[in-house]
């Protein structure tokens, strides 16, 4: 999963959603490649019926078609900044997100696991779409927001986006951290419920 270049992200619909799933799709078979659930205990499930999401810690796995989990996203409790580390199925480290303190524009900074900047993620003034940008100032990726129609836009708050990696020198951990700073944006940055 993690050689492709090009991804659909689909959220889950459901009432009252403690968790959030996210069903992952090469876009041009529409094959499902992968998926991404949260991974919480129920105590952490049952405080977001009072508190916001975005203040709590949550892990997300990310998860291979043959149910290998690939890598996880995990983030402890924040207030002003959020860290998010990226770890891979052995539990290593692989890098880390860190938002700037507020912010009033989505954006973040991408790290590897040695500290250096791979990325920054700025996103437009609507908030629907976001581009990597490279350390010498170049576009290596973007989250694109999808139309759902007009059902799931105006009842839900679950999205459709595309991830899109266009960086030739990316290896497999420098993939992986994209692909997670691009479900990172949905899941850890953006979702409020």
């Amino acid at each position: 999963m993690l050689n492709r270049s090009n991804f659909l992200i689909k959220e889950n619909i459901s009432f009252l959603k403690l968790s959030d799933t996210y069903e992952i799709f090469d876009p041009q078979t529409g094959e499902k490649i992968g998926y991404a659930k949260e991974n919480i205990n129920i105590g952490f499930k049952l405080l977001r019926l009072i508190i916001n999401k975005m203040l709590l810690p949550t892990r997300v796995d990310i998860i291979d078609k043959n149910e290998t989990v690939l890598f996880s996203l995990k983030k402890g409790v924040q207030f002003f900044t959020t860290k998010v580390t990226i770890t891979d199925s052995a539990d290593n480290t692989v890098g880390f997100f860190k938002s700037k303190p507020f912010s009033f524009r989505s954006r973040f900074h991408v790290f590897d696991s040695s500290e250096q900047m791979v990325a920054e993620v700025k996103g437009d003034w609507k908030g629907w779409n976001f581009k990597f940008i490279g350390n010498n100032q170049n576009e290596i990726g973007t989250v694109t927001k999808k139309w759902a129609g007009i059902g799931k836009e105006l009842f839900t708050s679950a999205d459709n986006y595309m991830i899109t990696i266009n960086d030739e020198s990316t290896n497999e951990a420098k993939s992986m951290l994209l692909l997670a700073a691009g479900l990172a944006v949905d899941i850890v940055y953006k979702e409020k419920g």
